[in-house]
């Protein structure tokens, strides 16, 4: 179940740009701080093969596939790769249901409840809300008013730990978090240090949150 993976920590690393000789000591880095969905974006350098890696080194550990999944074709390559987890900017469900006939968890981009409920509807099994810029934690909350509950919504887009608390207060189950994470470059120790920020932020928000009403993923 996709539960499984968000219950520890629901923050999924988004390492765009990832190089594959840095993608075993960058995924274990940001494993050590908590997180268990990794994804690389296949407008990376190589990403397959950072993939491959990834789900060899730590597919036991974590949830490891690839976002800006823009075709069928692509899904396939994925999973030949070893990924199990197919995240989009978008909401094709051609793409969406050949992921899901493939035994891959996906998690498409939506911008509007009309999006949000086709890609339900073809078997997403949670929903990036993107961009997040966009989907301010007024409109996520109108959101959560209709769509099921329990569902896994996750805000793209711009997320820093100091933003998270209002949107978690809105009912975001988690959130995919990109440059301010990892950004080619940036040392590993750095990525280690951003990955514990996250973690230690979204602990502090379930702390002050309470028992609230805030869904679960």
């Amino acid at each position: 179940m996709f539960d499984t993976w968000l219950e520890p920590l629901p923050l999924i690393a988004i390492l765009r740009g990832l190089h594959p000789d840095e993608a075993v000591a960058v995924g274990t880095a940001i494993a050590d701080a908590g997180f268990r969905i990794l994804e690389v974006p296949l407008n990376s350098p190589r990403p397959l093969e950072s993939i491959r890696l990834l789900a060899d080194a730590l597919g036991d550990r974590c949830l490891i596939g690839a976002g800006t999944v823009l075709t069928i074709e692509a899904v396939a390559d994925v999973a030949a790769a070893g990924g199990k987890l197919i995240v989009m900017p978008h909401a094709d469900t051609q793409v969406i249901a050949a992921a899901r006939r493939a035994g891959m968890y996906c998690v498409p981009g939506v911008s509007t409840p009309t999006e949000a409920f086709a890609a339900l509807a073809a078997g997403a099994n949670g929903l990036k809300a993107f961009p997040a810029e966009l989907i301010t934690p007024s409109v996520l909350r109108a959101w959560r008013a209709i769509l099921p509950k329990g569902l896994a919504l996750l805000p793209v887009g711009g997320i820093d730990p100091e933003g998270m608390d209002v949107y978690r207060h809105a009912g975001a189950s988690g959130f995919g978090i990109g440059s301010a994470l990892y950004k080619p470059g940036r040392s590993v120790a750095e990525i280690a240090d951003a990955a514990l920020a996250f973690a230690h932020a979204w602990i502090s928000s379930s702390v002050t949150s309470g028992n609230r009403d805030t869904p679960r993923a």
